[in-house]
């Protein structure tokens, strides 16, 4: 993604990925998206990643030490790796094992040793080939081979959706995580590698090239773990938070370091707002870096990349057109705000998709409400509803892979920003929010968990509020007639059940809660003119 693209392109780009999700599903999704019997048996501990880079070919080589758990008696293995890459060799105890390509992107191995419940075992996959490259990073991802202004190798890998196994041999399903990992990256001098975590050493080779080893202590999915070269300068500080003090590293281009000392003061803004809504940041054990990459940015966890140019807004422009996204920087704010939904909190399957994005969405709201008021994080939410589009529910299909629609971002923000009226309370709200992210801490989740410790902790079902805006594409519509002191009124346009509560306010009489539901009521009030509270994303019939 390069820097001139305009916000409609970036728009248009996001558009078609949200609308590519297949009809058909082939043998090959269901074998990425589903926990297959070759997955189900074995539980992931460790990753040791060992990959060496050649710029020169566009092209990788490595391995992957994988440890894992036996969990029931089994004696072949899913591991993932996409066409072009290959698998050369797999290896346990030092042993050559079988193995055979199912489909495009899966291999099957058959481990000759017995695997029985309850031990602990490896297996080493040797691997090499020529990565796909990035079509349209980070919504088509891959390896992105760049060059700096003064023509020095400039890559980067982003791989969301697309997965991990574009590049490097794992088990490619959200649902299990390593409890921790280590990347060694090997590049040409003088480059520098830069990826998750801590860096532990930095090893001079024969050959002209250093070894970068940066160690995980935390769980990670696949998809946030990345690799970053350039000829980077770098530069630190520490915030003082909540669970003490925090280690953040920046890595940015030299002719960008100026301008990255200035943007980046942002960083610790982001940080104290985020820990007061949403609790600690919760890979203090691994510190935070933002990192320079050659597109737009994302979400990796520890290691979140940045490619907004060095401006506020997306780009330099306002989402929300409120005026309100122009005062910080969305690539830092957004990303950043992915460490505590996608990074900590995690969906097991793709179609929960809008747990990490509607969360993170709603994030920017709260970042603008924590430094400019409740109306200024509120406008910008409302802001951003033109971009909502319903055509086709924010919950796509399980188990083959499937992501769902552009609305899982905005339309997911406005959602959680109606429940948070439905709650009237926002001590309680925040208390809510924070409390996912200790309940699920390091966790990997199914939407039900999130919908039903939300319903649980506001003190209301709120079931059909999630299956409407989450299962559907129908906005609600208040129906109502206000006429000789008599309002009656009902929900339409939904789905069976809906009992949404719904503030509201007659000739301008300060708000109360209506409970509609799908049959109608009739309340006596005095007045002519009924005034929904903007925050509620619904529909109304002028009566």
């Amino acid at each position: 993604m390069k820097y001139v693209l305009t916000l409609l392109l970036l728009c248009a780009a996001q558009l078609v990925r949200a609308q590519e999700v297949p009809k058909a599903y082939t043998a090959d999704d269901t074998l990425r998206g589903s926990i297959t019997p070759q997955r189900s048996w074995w539980d992931l501990s460790y990753y040791q990643l060992d990959v060496r880079v050649n710029i020169e070919k566009t092209s990788i080589s490595g391995s992957n030490i994988i440890y894992y758990k036996v969990l029931r008696a089994n004696q072949v293995m899913q591991i993932d790796l996409q066409a072009p890459m290959k698998i050369e060799q797999v290896l346990q105890d030092g042993k050559t094992q079988e193995f055979k390509r199912v489909g495009r992107n899966a291999y099957f191995i058959t481990l000759q040793k017995p695997q029985i419940p309850g031990k602990r075992e490896s297996i080493t996959v040797q691997y090499a080939g020529v990565p796909r490259k990035a079509r349209n990073a980070p919504w088509d991802g891959g390896f992105s081979w760049d060059e700096d202004k003064a023509g020095k190798p400039f890559v980067a890998t982003s791989c969301q959706g697309l997965g991990a196994s574009v590049w490097w041999p794992c088990k490619d399903h959200m649902y299990d995580e390593p409890d921790s990992m280590q990347i060694s990256i090997t590049v040409p001098k003088p480059l520098m590698d830069v990826s998750n975590g801590r860096l532990r050493s930095v090893t001079e080779n024969d050959d002209s090239t250093r070894t970068y080893q940066w160690f995980v202590q935390n769980p990670i999915n696949n998809y946030g773990v990345n690799v970053n070269i350039g000829n980077y300068s770098h530069f630190s500080d520490t915030l003082h938070g909540e669970k003490g003090i925090l280690d953040l590293n920046y890595y940015v281009l030299p002719e960008n370091l100026a301008k990255a000392k200035t943007q980046f003061l942002q960083v610790k803004k982001m940080l104290r707002a985020f820990e007061y809504w949403f609790g600690p940041y919760p890979f203090y054990e691994d510190g935070y870096k933002l990192v320079e990459v050659p597109y737009l940015g994302m979400e990796h966890q520890s290691s979140v990349t940045y490619g907004n140019g060095y401006r506020n807004g997306y780009l330099g422009r306002d989402l929300s057109g409120t005026g309100w996204g122009n005062k910080w920087d969305f690539i830092i704010v957004h990303e950043s705000g992915h460490e505590w939904f996608a990074n900590n909190i995690t969906y097991k399957d793709m179609a929960d998709m809008w747990v990490h994005e509607s969360f993170t969405c709603y994030s920017e709201c709260l970042f603008t409400e924590y430094y400019w008021g409740k109306a200024a994080g509120a406008e910008y939410m409302l802001g951003c509803r033109k971009m909502i589009e319903n055509k086709a529910p924010m919950i796509s299909a399980y188990n083959v892979n499937a992501e769902g629609p552009i609305d899982i971002y905005f339309k997911g923000g406005n959602l959680l920003h109606m429940i948070r009226q439905i709650v009237k309370n926002d001590d309680q709200w925040r208390d809510i929010l924070r409390g996912l992210n200790q309940e699920f801490y390091h966790q990997t989740v199914e939407t039900a968990q999130i919908e039903q410790y939300i319903s649980k902790h506001a003190g209301r079902d709120l079931s059909k509020v999630f299956d409407q805006y989450l299962r559907t594409t129908q906005i609600p519509q208040l129906e109502y007639t206000l006429r000789r002191g008599k309002l009656k009124y009902r929900w339409t346009q939904c789905i069976a059940g809906f009992d949404m509560p719904i503030k509201v306010s007659v000739d301008q009489q300060p708000m109360q809660m209506l409970y509609p539901t799908t049959a109608w009521q009739t309340l006596k009030v005095a007045g002519k003119r009924l005034e929904i509270d903007d925050n509620f994303y619904v529909q109304s019939p002028k009566n």
